[in-house]
């Protein structure tokens, strides 16, 4: 199978458990092969947790999950040192974050403190214990959940740590015909349980490390720029997108490009991506709040007021 072929037979395969959401799948997958990592905010019972877990079969990862909750320590996500009275030393136990792919589900129930646990992993692929720093097994992916509904012991995540998910996703609820067919997969067993993988990590390392062959050509790294700096420039914006959401895009294009078929970005491909990349790295000014102007919104009128490249892309 080439690039392509690999790709979609990820999203084939979780499109045997999640019934009408292949948009999410592709996104998710893009994200996946792009080292970054995704924050699903929606409400229960719509398949997050599936969608993690079938990715995770789909490419033969080791699957990890961390409920969070408001008594969570940070020693629960990364690990703990242990004193090992046989041998006389400490012991590291892993935690979670220790694994390919980790669901950190309803993030936003534990504390700012166990939040930032998970920053270090997601920006370096790192922990650090007692000093020491560890590598996490490549590959690495986070896919964070929370319930946009509830607010009653939550606390919202610091905009640090939402700057660290490439894209954020909301799933929304199936149409009637893709509710029944769900009924229907699930009456005699979880089609998650007989999900195999399509893929090795070692195919999956490899697109990670091809997909960054894809020509981003000037042209496209100018209009990135220029649709950053006007959302840094909009009325109804406090913070604007950072020059990190600038990187996210352009890496983000680069494995859509990738699942496309193609070796080269196109501005199709950035106007398609830029609402889940900017959207949540943006703080709004509380006129916005007061108008009903939502992040998505904005990204809408910067894209539709910013000048397209148009020059041919040749490869060289």
């Amino acid at each position: 199978m080439n690039n392509q072929e690999k790709i979609h037979a990820i999203i084939d395969n979780i499109e045997k458990v999640m019934i009408g959401k292949r948009n999410i799948a592709e996104l998710s997958v893009v994200a996946l092969i792009a080292q970054g990592h995704v924050l699903l905010e929606d409400v229960p019972g719509v398949g997050k947790t599936m969608m993690v877990r079938a990715l995770a079969k789909s490419v033969g990862a080791q699957f990890k999950r961390i409920q969070f909750t408001p008594d969570l320590l940070p020693s629960d996500v990364i690990g703990v040192s242990i004193y090992n009275p046989k041998d006389m030393e400490f012991q590291f136990r892993p935690g979670p974050i220790m694994g390919n792919i980790v669901l950190a589900d309803e993030i936003n129930r534990t504390s700012p403190k166990t939040q930032s646990a998970l920053l270090e992993g997601m920006e370096e692929a790192t922990v650090t214990i007692d000093g020491e720093t560890m590598q996490i097994p490549k590959p690495f992916f986070v896919m964070a959940t929370q319930n946009p509904i509830e607010y009653e012991g939550t606390y919202p995540l610091p905009e640090a740590q939402l700057d660290r998910f490439l894209l954020k996703l909301r799933m929304g609820y199936p149409t009637h015909t893709e509710e029944i067919e769900v009924l229907k997969r699930a009456e005699k067993s979880a089609p998650i349980e007989v999900l195999s993988s399509v893929i090795s990590l070692e195919d999956l390392i490899r697109l990670q490390n091809e997909v960054k062959d894809i020509l981003v050509d000037d042209t496209i790294k100018n209009y990135i720029v220029d649709l950053a700096n006007r959302t840094r420039k909009d009325s109804y914006v406090y913070l604007g997108v950072s020059p990190r959401g600038s990187l996210a895009l352009m890496k983000a294009s680069q494995a859509y490009a990738m699942l496309k078929g193609r070796d080269f970005v196109t501005p199709d491909d950035i106007q398609y991506l830029a609402p889940f990349v900017f959207s949540h790295r943006m703080i709004l000014r509380s006129e916005a709040r007061y108008d009903g102007i939502t992040p998505e919104e904005i990204v809408e009128r910067i894209l539709a007021k910013t000048n397209v490249p148009i020059k041919r892309l040749v490869k060289q």
